[in-house]
């Protein structure tokens, strides 16, 4: 039965999405190979012709993986497959400061269509460039009326596209309250979620657990659109803007237990969060954590400042430990990584896909 359920899946990963056989592994998310939600249902109606059951439509969702899918559905004296629920992790126990800890998930948006860990990865294996110009009519909402960018302004960044689209009604938000919200916490709740589903950690799966939320964020622009006139103030408007709710949202939408904070230390906060995360693992107070880190750049105010300090290289290109060097630039993203105690994502069989050490 096992080797038909893996013959069974194989073939319609191929056939739908092009996926080899040998990309097909125990223990890769399915989500990671192109499954939809569409199409989890087609495949859960023809696994269930294959083993006579009548599966229930969350079945992807709970066995995220090849290799769970199989067991649950040939186990012997196991709860049958209608049967399955998501289980949170148990709560590790405190370990020793500097203790390994284990990258079991990672989930990013970065530009140059850095969209997944995969994308970003052939972005840096083919040397491609992501810097761009600033996107026609980011920078013109902040300006007051009558006035205009200075002609010099340094254009070059590292800059998303489409930072608007938003599944508000996937994240159970209403469509007032969306516009409200800073695409920096839009980006937070999109990208956690895709760095769950890279991690084969079933999200509902956390509700209830002693999961930590660490976020490194400083930009407040996007408050600066929506409180600018007072009568287009909403009940949203003042959550939707602050850094601490990015962090406290993700915790509400995930229904954790654990801390939740974000870390303003400006270009070092997503590496501090990280090191927050770390620290919360070592000494219990969380048993899985998401470190997160984000930037927009909306507003021209902060680039237009760093130009004027020089601090900005003029052709939009870094010239590291050169002579030449004559500045930074700027870009904006999101990224996630879901983070376990090296030895509880060992007994849990997560694949781990890094290691954070203490310095020696």
């Amino acid at each position: 039965m096992a080797r038909r359920i893996r013959e069974v899946l194989v073939s319609r990963l191929g056939d739908w999405y092009g996926v080899a056989p040998e990309d097909v592994t125990d223990d890769r998310p399915l989500a990671e190979l192109g499954l939809t939600s569409r199409d989890t249902v087609a495949l859960t109606g023809l696994l269930g012709q294959v083993t006579g059951r009548r599966l229930p439509a969350t079945l992807l969702w709970e066995t995220p993986t090849l290799g769970a899918l199989v067991a649950a559905l040939t186990a012997d004296g196991e709860p049958r497959a209608d049967e399955v629920t998501a289980v949170a992790p148990p709560a590790g126990t405190p370990v020793a400061a500097g203790a390994p800890v284990a990258v079991v998930g990672v989930g990013c948006r970065f530009p140059g269509g850095a969209d997944s860990p995969a994308a970003f990865w052939h972005l840096l294996a083919e040397g491609r460039d992501a810097v761009g110009t600033v996107p026609e009519g980011r920078w013109e909402r902040f300006l007051p009326a009558g006035s205009e960018l200075p002609g010099d302004i340094v254009g070059h960044g590292g800059f998303l596209g489409r930072l608007e689209d938003f599944d508000a009604e996937f994240f159970g938000i209403a469509a007032d309250e969306a516009v409200a919200l800073d695409p920096q916490q839009r980006m937070l709740l999109e990208v956690t979620r895709e760095a769950l589903d890279h991690a084969a950690i079933p999200a509902p799966s956390l509700a209830g657990t002693r999961t930590g939320v660490f976020v490194g964020i400083s930009g407040t622009e996007y408050a600066h659109l929506t409180a600018a006139r007072p009568e287009s103030v909403t009940p949203w408007t003042a959550a939707g803007a602050a850094l601490s709710v990015a962090a406290g949202r993700l915790s509400y939408a995930l229904d954790l237990r654990g801390p939740s904070l974000a870390v303003d230390t400006a270009c070092s906060s997503s590496l501090v969060a990280v090191d927050h995360a770390v620290r919360g693992l070592a000494d219990g107070t969380c048993d899985v954590a998401l470190a997160a880190g984000v930037n927009v750049l909306l507003s021209p105010t902060v680039t237009l400042g760093l130009q004027r300090a020089g601090a900005l290289a003029a052709d939009g290109r870094c010239k590291a430990f050169d002579a030449a060097a004559d500045g930074m630039v700027r870009g904006e993203g999101c990224g996630v990584v879901v983070l376990k105690r090296l030895a509880d994502a060992e007994r849990a069989g997560d694949r781990v896909l890094a290691v954070i050490t203490a310095p020696r």
